[in-house]
Formats: structure tokens, C-alpha cells, sequence
């Protein structure tokens, strides 16, 4: 396997930083084919440093101009260049000295996205993870924090804005048509967080006035004549402003906090300090143009980049395998944020349905890693579904184990202890182990072990001596490795259901902790018994989803119909029927539709739900969402027959539309809007019901009809691709589907993030030549290997999103795919890589397509592939 040089980084060999960076002073005199990048380092020795210790400076891509030290040019013998930095020898005698370097950049060569790359002619940097190296030689990691003062030079015309980090101190006109402008942060932070903006864009103001009384500027920047699509985020911002000061007692600490929204953006947004900078499709939104989803993605995602200020920025990580630390915590608490401005059981449904869609797989496959690692060859494969996702369950059940009240006082005791510092996991969790006396050194098991825990639960009950036992064994499902690993404390929150859907009491408990409703299971195997139980419970388990696991054996079929009828904990009910629907459609899938058992069963249930006014709209929406097809063939574990697994849901999907259809058609008619449009929960709750709804009715004869007209009536972009999904689902090939594309890529022609839509949807057609329709789109005017939006959008949601195109028996799919992400490696590593975690599940496939699949993935070996793509491939291939 041919690949760029890099090695292993272990957690174990962490040491401190030999030395440490005072200031940086910056200088960047743009030009979009060679700008000079001018660093001026104020270098701290710690002590203990000895006085012949080299210094290193990374360096990635640069040209050197010119180096000294103290103002002395360095000796040849004293310094040594490589492809990774420079080394620098006999420095001065001294506690501080001043590295002064000068370097050249081509930022519209950087088609990498990361460091200064040329965008649109704007200038926009990307440092995380380890981007800045790619700016200036530096010490680039995450435990060096420095104050910066950057200057920044540029055509007054071509670049009127001219952004960094922190507060702006100067600006002014030079000679030649040329000005600037200076930025001083007082805040010390690690070199991922710099970030500088300079260019061309409109802009939407405000102002937010803190807990304290002092007035903070804001700013969000975005393309000319789009500046009324900004203001959902400004909304947005301020409320997550509020939200963190009422909830976490944090206020924002700089002058000005700005946004600036780019179309060429690796990531969904960068959190760096005062300067955010984020993809469009995260800023930009409007009832034509922006989906309820949308919405919804950018209050969370402006949350998301602005919590950092304090998980992340004031507190930052001592290294990368600490990156849990910021993006855990903050993860959960975005989520807080949208649960308290939305419904929090919707929310958290949807959390749990990504979690089992894209945590649970990687656990289980051959990218499985702890939330914090202990090796990685490139840390950028590493901001993963369990970094991110299943790092915000751990912080959640210390949450729970803690209690509010105890969770606050840790959060208190965090912020004020390291304020200013990078910390590491362990400093988190002393926080909370101090601040309530609770030991926690059995829940790190939960950071150091990758898998994810199975609970068996088997219960009993005993009508004469009114006990009611559950017995409990967990187990570690994992796909890596990993001697030692033991009991995890897993936070199960319970009730007891009686036989007529009451809730049932209990005297006491033996065999566990039981504290405000949630059992505390700590050992292998754990028996519980619960006394004075008058009526023979069904034990409703691990409610709110209490703790990232799987219960392997599930439910019972009784009992699962008893909680999706009855269990008054919203989350509960709606896993109990989601359990009943894969069981129906795994059946489907061995069997038949025809041969499937409960499907009339499973009809019933969805009128009822569907009916159900009491509950909200949004809430019957995910109900009533039939589980996907990546979803079943978890569910099926081995030995995949994509094409089956289509055919069962397809089949039920039809057989429950029919079934269901009076009902449906009522409940439709009934939730036709009547009010102009709002983004607001209840709305978008509405309109979520009515599209599922559809869904299902473009299956019946008079379907395609239906959804033909729906997406003629649509006044919102939410109902017109929800009336298109429908119309392309489930009548692909019809006329009129047909037409309604061609007005959508006609109507939308000029609005690139709304046409990703029209790619992704056209990507995700469930037949076997979709394939070639993808591949005539990537020669499209709309398509773009150099925009990773536009990369997604038509290949990732194909590799993602249409099993049944992506698993073609004969392979070519699998062939197709692995080319173009070689292609795309060349220009984009970071992305091309993100891509191919697409592939981790090809050992589940049957054997004609596994081998298929595997001989794509080994015909990658044979090219040239970055670091960043060899690392997925080779672990993707359990390539020691």
C-alpha cells in the first residue's frame, strides 16, 4: 500500500511541550498566488527545559523567506528543514526569545481546505486539527496556548474585509489601493483555534446585551444579496447567548462575536475564538430555499460553534486524544439547547436514531475506537459518530448519575478550575468526583474501551411473594480488540407497567442502587428484585434511552405491544414500536411481505398513533416513519441481501398504506396548514406528519396524483422536496416525476446549496441504474469534485443513502465509488477519507457482494493514497 509517510501517535507517549509560545504576532500581506505569511514567536523555556533542547516548528507546504532569531540570521548548521517543519539549534542563552519567520503561500492551489486556501476570491483559513502548520512554522498543538496580534493586508477593493479573532485595534488605508486592519485576542488559545476571513461579503448586525450589562457586537457575514437569509441564525445565536448564561452561568467575554458563512468548507462550522467560520448551508435559510431540517441543523449547529466558546476555547484539550473533552461536551449541550427550544422527546429520538445509525455501526466494525483513543495515525479520521455522538452520552449519564443538581456543581467546579487551561478527561471527571463524592473510576471504562454494552434482561415475577426479579447481564460488542476492559456503570432509568398500562410501585429493592427512578447496574450479571409489586409488571427500560446500549434479546412481542400502547415515557413507547416494525420487516425481508406475521397487527397500532391528538404532530411523525433500509439489515446482522431488504420495506410500505389508508387520508387533510408559514416547532411538527403521511400515500393508485398536486401546492421548501422524495420513491419512472425534477433543478438553478437537494435525491432513486445517473451528474455544471458540499451531496448520499443502488450484485458500484474517491484524494484527503468510512460494513453483506466489495477496497491498495485515506482503508480492511 503506497502512502504518504506518517506515524503512530500514542496517548502513553504524551509529554509536555519543551517549550511554550508567549505571543504570536502575525503578519499576512495577501495575494491569491503568493502571499507572505510574516510570524514573529516569543519563545518561553519552561524550566527543566535544558539549554541544548532543539526547538521543532511544524511546517506543512511552505516556502521559507527568511528565519532569525533575536533578530540574527541562523547559521546553516543550526537549523534543519523537512517535509514536517524545521529544527532550530544553539538557542539563546535565555528564558524568552523572539523566532522570526517569513513564508510564501499559494492559497488558490490549496485545494485541500486546510490553512489559508482561496474560496470564491475571498481568503478563509481552516486550522483544526492541525491546519496552521500549513500558515506559518509553529509548535502546532493543542496544549501551546499564546496570545495573538494579527495583521492583515489586502486590496482594498478585491478584499474589503479584513477578520480575525478577538477585537479589532487598528485599521487604515496604505499605499498602492492597499489597507488594513489589526486584531488583538486577549484570550491565550491554541493554534487551531486562529482564524482570519478576508474578502467580499454583505453582512446583518446586532447586538446582545450580557448578564452583566455589557453590550457584545454582532456580526454574521454572507454572499452579497443574500443577507435576509441570515437572520434565522442571528435568532439563533442570541438565544443560544441567553440559553448558556440562564443554564451554564457563561457570558461572553470579547467585543464583538462574528460569523462569517463560506461555500467551501471542509466541515459544518469551526468554533474559533470570535470568528466562527461556517458553511452556508449552516447560516443560510428561508422558507423557499431552507427545509424544517434546516432550520433545525442551524440552531443547533450556531449553538453547537458558539457553546465552544467555553468548552473548547476558554477550556481547551491537552492533546487530540482528548478531543472527546470539547466536542462530547459540547455536543450535549447543543442538544440540551434544541430539546428546551423544541420538544425535548422528539429531540431526543432523533439523537438515538443517528446514534444506532452511525455510532453503533462504527463500534461495531473496523473503525471502532474509544471515545478518547490511545493511538491514531491521522487525527483527522477521528471526528467521528463516537467522539462526537457517543461522547455526548457519557455526559449525559453523568448527568443522570449525578443528579442535576450534582452534574451543575461539577460543570461549576470545571469552569472555574480551568479557566485558561488544556485539560484532559481526567480533569473533567475530577471535577465532578470532588464536587459530590461520587467515585467514578468504574465509568472511565466507558472513555478507555471502544464497543458498545449489551444488556440481556430476563424477568420474573412472583404472584405469592409479590416480587417482580430482573436479572441482567451486560456484555461488550465490539469490532476491535482490547484486553482488560471490564464492567461498565450503566444508568438504567425505569418504570413498572401493569398489565393495563398503569404505572406500578414497589416497597424496596435488592440486589442494586436504585435512586430517583434510575437503576444503577455496575457488575457482569446483576439480579434485581423488586418487592411488594401487587400486579405482574413489564419492566419499561433504560427510559430516554438512559445509556448508549443494545438489548440483545429485545422485547418480547407482548411486551412491546404493552409499552408502544401504553409506556407514558415518550422515547420508550416510540423504541417498543420501532422494535415491533423491524421485526415485521425483518420477517418481510426472510419471507416475503406476503409471508410476514403482525403486519395487520402493526396496521392497527399506526391508526391509532396516527389519530392520536394528545400526542404532538411531530412526535407521530417519527411513529409512524417506517425504519430505512440501513436500519433493517442491522437489524438482519449478517449475510445482507440489499435487494431483499428493499422489496420487504417497499412491500409493507404499500401493504400499511392500503391498510391504513382512511385514516391516513384524514389525518392529512386534517394538518393542511391554514397560517403563513413559521420555522417554529409546532409547524414544522405539522408539516414533518403530513410528509411522512404522504409518504406512505404515494404508494396507493391514486398516489402519484397526490403527490403531483402537493408538490404543486408547496409554498415551502419542506413540503416541495418532501412532495418530490415521495414522488421519486415511490413512482420513479412516471411522467410526472419526471417534471417536477426538471422544475426543481429549473426553479433552483442558481442556488447551489438548494440544488444538493436535487443531487442527493436523484442519488438516492432505490433501483440498480442509479448508478449511472450519478455518474452522468458528476460531469454536471452542478456538480464540483473541488466543493466537498456538492461531494456529498451526490456521493455520500449515494454510498449513505441508497443501499440498493450502492450493493449492486454485480459490484460496479463499489468499483465506481472507490475510483472516485481516489480521485477526490488528490485534491481532498479529509473529505475523500469521511467518504470511504461508507465501506466499514462489507463484511456484513452476503458472500457474492462481500467479495466484490472487498476486491474494490483492495484494488485502492495498489494506488497512491494519503494518510488520511490509507489509515480508513487499511483499518476498513483490517490491515495490521
Amino acid at each position: 500500500m503506497r502512502t504518504e509517510i506518517g506515524t503512530e501517535v500514542r496517548l502513553s507517549e504524551y509529554k509536555p511541550p519543551e517549550y511554550t509560545i508567549d505571543a504570536v504576532d502575525l503578519t499576512f500581506e495577501l495575494d491569491h498566488e503568493a502571499s507572505v505569511v510574516r510570524a514573529k514567536l516569543t519563545v518561553r523555556r519552561p524550566a527543566g527545559t535544558p539549554l541544548n533542547t532543539p526547538l521543532f516548528l511544524d511546517g506543512d507546504s511552505l516556502t521559507l523567506v527568511s528565519i532569525n532569531v533575536n533578530g540574527d540570521l541562523i547559521d546553516e548548521e543550526n537549523i534543519t528543514i523537512s517535509p514536517t517543519g524545521l529544527i532550530l539549534r544553539n538557542l539563546p542563552d535565555a528564558e524568552t526569545f523572539i523566532v522570526e519567520t517569513a513564508v510564501r503561500l499559494e492559497p488558490s492551489a490549496n485545494t485541500q481546505l486546510m490553512g489559508l486556501y482561496a474560496t470564491n476570491g475571498n481568503f478563509c483559513t481552516q486550522c483544526e486539527a492541525e491546519g496552521f502548520r500549513r500558515i506559518t512554522f509553529f509548535p502546532d498543538r493543542p496544549d501551546i496556548l499564546s496570545v495573538y496580534n494579527v495583521r492583515i493586508e489586502g486590496d482594498a477593493k478585491d478584499v474589503p474585509l479584513l477578520l480575525s479573532n478577538g477585537n479589532k485595534v487598528d485599521h487604515g488605508a496604505l499605499d498602492g489601493g492597499r489597507h488594513f486592519a489589526v486584531w488583538h485576542d486577549p484570550h491565550p488559545k491554541p493554534s487551531y483555534l486562529f482564524a482570519l476571513f478576508a474578502g467580499n461579503l454583505g453582512m446583518i448586525e446586532d447586538t446582545f446585551k450580557t448578564m452583566s450589562g455589557r453590550d457584545v457586537r454582532l456580526e454574521i457575514y454572507v454572499e452579497h444579496g443574500k443577507e435576509a437569509r441570515a437572520a434565522y441564525a442571528m435568532d439563533a445565536l442570541k438565544r443560544s447567548m441567553t440559553w448558556d448564561e440562564e443554564r451554564f452561568g457563561r457570558e461572553y467575554d470579547l467585543d464583538i462575536f462574528m460569523i462569517v458563512a463560506v461555500s467551501d468548507f471542509n466541515m459544518g462550522a469551526m468554533e474559533n475564538k470570535g470568528l466562527n467560520i461556517f458553511n452556508d448551508k449552516y447560516v443560510l435559510a428561508d422558507p423557499v430555499t431552507a427545509t424544517d431540517q434546516d432550520y433545525a441543523n442551524i440552531e443547533a449547529i450556531i449553538a453547537h460553534e458558539y457553546f465552544h466558546n467555553w468548552t473548547g476555547n476558554r477550556i481547551t484539550c491537552r492533546d487530540w486524544f482528548q478531543l472527546c473533552l470539547k466536542e462530547g461536551l459540547t455536543v450535549y449541550r447543543d442538544h440540551e439547547f434544541s430539546a428546551d427550544m423544541r420538544s425535548r422527546p422528539v429531540k431526543r429520538i432523533a439523537e438515538v436514531r443517528a446514534l444506532r445509525a452511525h455510532q453503533f455501526p462504527e463500534d461495531a466494525g473496523p473503525l471502532a475506537h474509544p471515545v478518547r483513543p490511545k493511538s491514531y495515525m491521522e487525527i483527522n479520521n477521528f471526528y467521528t459518530a463516537t467522539v462526537y455522538e457517543k461522547g455526548s452520552e457519557l455526559v449525559r449519564m453523568l448527568s443522570i448519575i449525578l443528579g442535576a443538581t450534582g452534574f451543575k456543581a461539577g460543570m461549576d467546579l470545571y469552569f472555574h478550575r480551568h479557566d485558561g487551561d488544556a485539560a484532559t478527561i481526567e480533569d473533567f471527571l475530577a471535577c465532578f468526583s470532588e464536587a459530590t463524592g461520587t467515585d467514578l473510576t468504574q465509568f472511565t471504562n466507558w472513555y478507555h474501551y471502544a464497543g458498545t454494552p449489551n444488556l440481556a434482561v430476563e424477568t420474573d415475577y412472583d404472584a405469592n411473594a409479590k416480587t417482580f426479579t430482573a436479572d441482567i447481564t451486560q456484555t461488550v460488542r465490539s469490532g476491535v480488540k482490547q484486553p482488560g476492559d471490564g464492567p461498565r456503570h450503566i444508568p438504567v432509568v425505569f418504570g413498572l407497567i401493569g398489565p393495563d398500562g398503569e404505572a406500578l410501585d414497589y416497597t424496596s429493592v435488592d440486589g442494586a442502587e436504585v435512586k430517583d427512578g434510575c437503576l444503577h447496574v455496575r457488575d457482569a450479571r446483576q439480579t434485581v428484585t423488586f418487592h411488594g409489586v401487587e400486579r405482574e409488571p413489564v419492566l419499561s427500560a433504560l427510559r430516554g434511552f438512559s445509556a448508549p446500549v443494545t438489548r440483545i434479546p429485545s422485547l418480547p412481542h407482548d411486551e412491546a405491544q404493552l409499552l408502544a400502547r401504553h409506556d407514558s415515557d415518550p422515547f420508550n413507547r416510540w423504541d417498543a414500536l420501532n422494535t415491533l416494525l423491524l421485526r415485521a420487516l425483518t420477517d418481510a425481508t426472510k419471507n416475503g411481505i406476503n409471508g410476514a406475521t403482525g403486519v395487520s397487527e402493526m396496521a392497527a397500532l399506526l391508526e391509532t398513533i396516527a389519530a392520536d391528538e394528545t400526542l404532538e404532530p411531530a412526535y407521530r411523525a417519527l411513529c409512524l416513519t417506517v425504519p430505512g433500509e440501513a436500519e433493517i439489515a442491522r437489524e438482519i446482522g449478517t449475510n445482507i441481501d440489499p435487494d431483499a431488504v428493499h422489496a420487504a420495506r417497499r412491500g409493507m410500505i404499500k401493504v400499511l398504506a392500503n391498510q391504513c389508508a382512511d385514516v391516513f387520508n384524514k389525518v392529512y387533510t386534517a394538518t393542511k396548514p391554514d397560517v403563513p408559514f413559521s420555522p417554529d416547532a409546532a409547524q414544522a411538527g405539522s408539516r414533518a406528519l403530513r410528509g411522512v403521511l404522504l409518504g406512505y400515500l404515494a404508494y396507493r393508485p391514486d398516489g402519484l396524483a397526490l403527490a403531483q398536486d402537493a408538490y404543486g401546492a408547496a409554498d415551502n421548501m419542506t413540503d416541495r422536496i418532501g412532495a418530490l422524495t415521495a414522488l421519486v420513491h415511490a413512482n420513479p419512472d412516471a411522467q410526472a416525476t419526471l417534471d417536477a425534477l426538471a422544475d426543481f433543478q429549473n426553479r433552483f438553478r442558481r442556488e447551489p446549496v438548494v440544488l444538493d437537494k436535487w443531487l442527493s435525491l436523484q442519488a438516492t432513486v432505490p433501483r440498480h441504474e442509479t448508478l449511472d445517473s450519478v455518474r452522468q451528474l458528476t460531469r454536471s455544471q452542478h456538480f464540483s469534485w473541488d466543493n466537498p458540499n456538492r461531494v456529498r451531496a451526490l456521493l455520500g448520499a449515494f454510498a449513505t443513502g441508497n443501499p440498493v443502488a450502492f450493493n449492486r450484485a454485480d459490484g460496479e458500484a463499489y468499483r465506481f465509488f472507490c475510483d472516485a474517491v481516489a480521485r477526490l484524494d488528490a485534491k481532498n484527503p479529509q473529505v475523500a477519507a469521511r467518504l470511504m468510512t461508507a465501506m466499514r460494513s462489507w463484511r456484513e453483506l452476503e458472500p457474492g457482494r462481500r467479495e466484490r466489495a472487498k476486491g474494490a477496497l483492495q484494488a485502492l491498495t495498489s494506488k497512491r493514497m494519503s494518510r488520511d485515506l490509507s489509515d480508513i482503508v487499511s483499518r476498513t480492511l483490517d490491515v495490521a
